[in-house]
């Protein structure tokens, strides 16, 4: 990866989460740059959903500070995440499938003009242009969502974030059920969104997806980092394996 400086778009440090009695998240620190994507691996029960759902605002950290641009920041709500531009794509994307590509990148932002219509001419042109952001063209916008591929759903999605002004994206595990085309379609749209100057967070159980897209991988263990590998170039599946289950690499 280039290093540039250490200027992060988003960092955390010292979080905390408990539920009753069982403590989630213990300590937890992690930094993401702009232009980067970061993988963030453990096994079930590591805190990975309970870290990114305190960043997106589904959950509220019951200790530790969170840093947008060197400035921290209070994520109490979904909508304060929204603000700050982070945003979460999960496997079901959020997309309504039974309605058109325009209305799910316009959802709840729907345009309308002084008599309370749809301006659907202009939703169309945007979404054109938001889906030229990140490299796809789709032949019409006005079929159901759902009649897509999955690698297509993605880029719906991505774009949708992207119009949007996303800084943050995380993506937790966007490959599941995909083939190997769809898959490499993920890939590149996720090299898109590094060169629209967005830092991802990449969540996934699929190290040969970790290795094919990310930069660092951060691993999570019963609700701690355990490792952070700089370079995943530099690092072998094994070795993440073994810091992902404390085993002794032989």
């Amino acid at each position: 990866m280039n290093k540039k400086e250490d200027r992060f778009i988003l960092s955390a440090r010292g979080i905390d989460k408990r539920f009753g009695g069982v403590q989630a998240l213990r300590n937890v620190e992690l930094n993401l740059r702009a232009e980067e994507v970061l993988g963030l691996v453990g096994d079930n029960g590591a805190g990975k959903s309970t870290l990114i759902k305190i960043f997106t605002g589904a959950y509220v950290a019951d200790g530790g500070e969170i840093f947008v641009d060197g400035r921290k920041v209070e994520i109490r709500s979904p909508v304060d995440a929204h603000r700050l531009g982070i945003e979460a794509l999960y496997q079901d994307l959020a997309l309504l499938r039974g309605m058109d590509v325009a209305r799910n990148i316009f959802l709840g932002r729907e345009e309308v003009n002084k008599l309370g219509f749809l301006r659907r001419r202009k939703m169309m042109q945007e979404s054109r242009r938001a889906l030229q952001t990140v490299g796809i063209t789709l032949k019409s916008l006005n079929v159901p969502a759902g009649l897509f591929s999955g690698g297509e759903q993605q880029a719906i999605a991505i774009a949708r974030a992207l119009y949007w002004k996303a800084r943050v994206l995380i993506m937790d595990e966007p490959t599941a059920a995909l083939g190997a085309v769809e898959r490499d379609k993920v890939y590149k749209l996720i090299e898109n969104a590094k060169a629209n100057g967005v830092g991802l967070i990449f969540i996934s159980h699929n190290l040969e997806d970790v290795f094919a897209v990310c930069d660092r991988i951060q691993v999570l263990r019963l609700g701690e980092v355990v490792e952070v590998f700089e370079d995943s170039t530099a690092v072998t599946p094994e070795e993440v394996v073994a810091s992902i289950t404390g085993a002794v690499v032989c």
